[in-house]
């Protein structure tokens, strides 16, 4: 019986507004039916993240957090390099900075290694960015993110599912956002009989 090889993920949480989407992100990633396809995951936050989380959420612990976080300057990290293989990378939220950053190639923390090493090793990048209205640097860059491999995911909830709370509003990005990690869980699809 061949076994299947369960995910390897990286989680970096930078400093755009959207806290709420990493918070929801880890939750589902924790979750027994979830967490089961998964190896390891390693969380790093940008120095930005901290503050912006701590101003929209409340307290900031590591010691809340179900999964190992990693120093933002920190090249010790097992996925500081190729070699580790991790196969997935989400940064959730990404700030228009990080995505320049990532985009030109400038390794300056553990994010953009991370990031740079997932690119080259042509291996998943998904970028939930969160900002509006976009620049045309800002449009560049995803162009040029993209070319390299990279997804952009913009953190814009759907209304399909007729959401009733700000947690489901979420879910309709975070659903998506574990869909593209290809781990199997039971969000909400739309579909239509209509139209």
């Amino acid at each position: 019986m061949i076994q299947e090889k369960k995910h390897k993920i990286i989680l970096a949480v930078t400093g755009a507004s959207g806290s709420v989407y990493a918070k929801r992100l880890i939750q589902k990633l924790a979750s027994p039916s979830i967490n089961k396809q998964i190896a390891d995951v390693g969380l790093v936050f940008s120095k930005n993240a901290i503050d912006v989380w701590m101003h929209e959420l409340g307290s900031f612990e590591t010691n809340e957090f179900p999964f190992p976080v990693y120093d933002r300057n920190s090249y010790n990290a097992p996925f500081a390099s190729g070699s580790a293989q991790y196969n997935s990378m989400i940064v959730c939220p990404c700030s228009m900075g990080t995505l320049g950053r990532i985009a030109c190639g400038i390794s300056d923390e553990l994010i953009t290694r991370a990031a740079d090493v997932v690119l080259k090793e042509r291996r998943k990048l998904i970028l939930v960015t969160r900002d509006t209205p976009l620049s045309l640097i800002h449009i560049n860059n995803m162009q040029t993110v993209t070319q390299a491999g990279g997804i952009i995911c913009p953190a814009s909830p759907s209304f399909y599912s007729q959401p009733q709370n700000i947690e489901q509003l979420v879910d309709s990005v975070i659903d998506r956002v574990i869909d593209l990690l290809d781990l199997q869980a039971d969000p909400f699809r739309w579909r239509s009989s209509t139209f």
